[in-house]
């Protein structure tokens, strides 16, 4: 197989090459893949890892101090920071409200289903809560003396 001139073919019906923009992206992909072969070669020395994480993290915090300021970046920070750890103790499916052997809330099949919702007054799509209107009295008189506390 001519493998090597189908790749020169490809690099040759680029029409970005020798432009700016293919300098850009040349550079900006040996970038990531410099970065990248620097994160797998640190992926495990875990403790290093989180040692230089408090590292800059105190760094970051003394020059807060000696600067006096970056107070309402850092707090916004602290915030994302914080929103972070919630989301990753947090389960993505909440085992309570998520039944895993259903695909979620289903229409009445079955005969007796309906016989049900309709026996008991079943409102399938009400909003807000139902009110209890009671008896109605004759007088205003009454209604407001309903509406006292009795003893």
């Amino acid at each position: 197989m001519d493998a090597g001139a189908a790749g020169v073919g490809l690099a040759a019906d680029d029409p970005f090459k020798g432009s700016p923009f293919a300098a850009v992206s040349d550079w900006s992909n040996g970038i990531s893949r410099r970065y990248q072969h620097v994160l797998d070669r640190t992926t495990p020395h875990v403790l290093y890892r989180w040692l230089a994480c408090l590292g800059v993290a105190l760094v970051y915090v003394i020059r807060v101090y000696l600067v006096e300021g970056f107070y309402v970046v850092s707090y916004g920070l602290g915030i994302y920071i914080l929103n972070l750890l919630i989301g990753f103790l947090s389960p993505q499916v909440d085992p309570e409200i998520h039944d895993l052997s259903s695909d979620g809330p289903s229409l009445p099949t079955r005969g007796s289903e309906i016989v049900h919702m309709i026996k008991y007054k079943y409102v399938p799509f009400s909003f807000g809560k139902q009110r209890y209107n009671g008896k109605k009295a004759s007088s205003s008189s009454t209604e407001t003396a309903g509406l006292l506390p009795r003893d």
